[in-house]
């Protein structure tokens, strides 16, 4: 589903991505862990050209993410391309994104409706239905402000998945959540796992990671240091550097 192969991505002269080549086969978990800085989040918006890889490829679906090959050379899609090729990819980020001004059902409704034209009551139906999948069957008419944090990452899973995505990627979801809340997050996205969904997530949720992931990356500086197995790698983990940033998180 997703297959990443030399991607780097320089910021002027800072080097973020180093040559990272992954893959992800469907219906699979990828978790990426690191200290910050590492690139995990500049990879993860690189996949559906939030970013613009600066050398490499990255292929969703086996298709070619933002670039067209025309006799050996990639030149970039139109904004309008780009963007048919995003509605495949759902994206979960760390700060909810809501529409304030919106209630939870008509969140997950709008891009439906304006973007993929889906009739009204087909998109509501659906966003009711997703409001259910994700314990907030009851909250179809309340604002983001009257939400707590949990909440309001579940309606924003539910709006993503609203568009029928083929994978979906996510942005350490529960980093900007309470210690109690992050639990309800966490059970969406692991039954969003046992359904089949392909993921690649972004988090310092080391549980989750053992318990739901099929490969566990660690980045640091841009570059894949370790990977593996989950449990392998978060209890015998076989580089240096992989040890040393374990040892603090666990």
């Amino acid at each position: 589903m997703v297959k990443a192969e030399s991607v780097c991505k320089d910021f002027g002269a800072l080097k973020v991505l180093k040559g990272i080549t992954l893959e992800v086969p469907k219906g699979q978990v990828l978790v990426l862990v690191g200290p910050s800085g590492s690139g995990k989040s500049t990879f993860l918006r690189c996949i559906n050209h939030l970013e613009t890889v600066t050398a490499g490829r990255l292929y969703v679906d086996g298709e070619l993410v933002g670039y067209q090959e025309r006799g050996g050379k990639l030149h970039e899609m139109r904004p309008k391309d780009v963007a048919k090729q995003r509605r495949e990819v759902g994206m979960v980020f760390q700060h909810f994104n809501l529409f304030p001004h919106r209630t939870a059902l008509e969140n997950i409704v709008e891009a439906p409706l304006h973007v993929k034209k889906v009739k009204k009551d087909e998109a509501i139906e659906r966003g009711r239905d997703l409001l259910k999948q994700v314990g907030l069957a009851d909250k179809a008419d309340a604002y983001p402000a009257q939400l707590s944090g949990g909440q309001q990452q579940r309606v924003a899973i539910a709006r993503a998945l609203a568009m029928n995505p083929k994978l979906m990627l996510f942005d350490e979801p529960t980093s900007a959540l309470d210690p109690e809340l992050v639990g309800e997050v966490l059970s969406v996205m692991k039954k969003l796992a046992e359904e089949g969904m392909t993921m690649v997530v972004v988090t310092h949720e080391m549980g989750f990671a053992r318990e739901v992931a099929n490969e566990l990356v660690f980045m640091d500086g841009g570059v894949v240091v370790e990977r593996g197995a989950p449990r392998d790698v978060l209890s015998n983990p076989s580089h240096e550097r992989t040890k040393a940033f374990l040892s603090k998180v666990l």
